[in-house]
């Protein structure tokens, strides 16, 4: 009985937890720029994931706020095609006849005031127009628009019946005007108008801000305009928009409605947001290889730290380690070295996500899942790439491993 005891093999030491990570953590502290190079193939593809994800959020959630402080009930009228390929024009009674569609609560128009080209000044050749457009505007226009004055004031019933302008974002660019006053003047046609205001950016109405707005009655005074809107605006209740989007055509112009063109602006503001959803798409799957070939590199430096170490894994066996707890160390080392990647490339994809948002003055959104996907991934990378490692650690014998040199 007492033989029997003494030739029994001894029970090897449990480790715990604890034990577990510190002997895991061996290889990075003794190796830590290698660790570091590791990690940070790692960290590159995380990084990559959660910038990504993190733009789009934020990009998501500033259109969202821009469709919800716009609206998406706004509907616009504009003239199609002739069947012969010519320009169709709205009637002249078009304005009136959209205003008596019953769910209608606001309309607005604009009219394109031809051969009124518009100049800094008379000395520029005729042919440098800046692709500015020259318009006649009702005064309620941005209000239905949802348009904002930057500097100087919007038309009113009053100015719009002298020879002054309002400069879309865009056209005061490029005229290089930065502040509307009295003393601002741009030529439009052969008449010199008094710059009245400037315009922030239209995002329902982008063909506004290369344009040159005034009054309709300065148009027609000043410049030959015809009276002809070109473009009509509406906003209606918002369950009544469809019903209100299929009869806009046939009201504005009954004779000949298939030569109307009826739009929904936000809807390019929607398709705008599934574009940048497609592309992210895209650049999460970059970001996914990128991952990957951070986990190959792990897998290569966890094989060529299993050749390394063979004496410390002979050594370990002699002493009574078991395979279980040789492959449980290397398994643990695979796991720490991409956890580290994953924390640094959650940590750095945020700042990266932070620090745009910011610079585009949007709402910084960083989805949670982001963050706890992007390091679970990494571990799971992590334990595959340090499997194969681990259990050809823990397949060498004591005396195999320490022979080697």
């Amino acid at each position: 009985m007492s033989g029997s005891r003494a030739n029994a093999e001894p029970k090897p030491a449990k480790l715990w937890p604890r034990d577990v990570v510190r002997v895991g953590a061996i290889g990075l502290r003794t190796r830590p720029m290698r660790a570091f190079l590791s990690a940070l193939g790692i960290a590159i593809g995380i990084a990559a994931m959660v910038a990504v994800v993190g733009i789009s959020s934020s990009s998501r959630a500033e259109l969202d706020g821009q469709l919800d402080a716009l609206g998406t009930n706004l509907l616009t009228v504009a003239p199609g095609t002739r069947l012969t390929g010519e320009e169709a024009q709205l009637p002249l009674t078009a304005e009136a006849m959209v205003g008596r569609i019953g769910p209608v609560r606001a309309q607005s128009a604009v009219g394109r005031v031809d051969d009124a080209s518009v100049y800094r000044s008379d000395k520029i050749p005729v042919v440098e127009t800046n692709g500015i457009i020259a318009y006649a505007a009702r005064p309620n226009l941005l209000d239905t628009i949802g348009g904002v004055v930057r500097s100087g004031k919007w038309i009113d019933a009053a100015t719009g019946r002298y020879p002054a302008t309002v400069l879309g974002a865009s056209a005061a660019e490029r005229l290089g005007i930065t502040r509307a006053g009295p003393d601002t003047q741009v030529l439009i046609g052969d008449r010199w108008f008094t710059v009245l205001g400037i315009l922030e950016p239209a995002a329902l109405a982008p063909e506004l801000d290369s344009a040159a707005l005034m009054g309709w009655p300065a148009a027609d005074s000043t410049l030959d305009f015809d009276g002809h809107p070109t473009t009509i605006y509406t906003r209606s209740d918002d369950s009544q928009v469809e019903a209100v989007r299929s009869v806009l055509g046939a009201t504005a112009n009954p004779e000949a409605p298939n030569e109307v063109d009826v739009s929904r602006p936000s809807d390019a503001l929607a398709a705008k947001q599934a574009a940048g959803e497609a592309f992210t798409g895209l650049l999460l799957g970059l970001g996914a290889v990128a991952l990957l070939v951070g986990g190959v590199g792990v897998a290569n430096i966890m094989v060529i730290s299993v050749l390394e170490r063979r004496a410390e894994i002979g050594l370990r066996r002699s002493l009574g380690a078991t395979r279980g707890q040789i492959r449980t160390q290397f398994l643990t080392e695979s796991l720490l070295l991409s956890a580290l990647g994953g924390a640094g490339g959650a940590l750095l994809g945020s700042a990266v996500s932070a620090a745009y948002a910011s610079y585009q003055n949007w709402l910084t959104v960083i989805p949670v899942w982001s963050l706890a996907g992007g390091v679970g991934a990494t571990l799971v990378i992590g334990a595959l790439a340090g499997l194969y490692p681990a259990i050809r650690a823990s397949r060498l014998s004591p005396t195999e491993a320490l022979a080697t040199p």
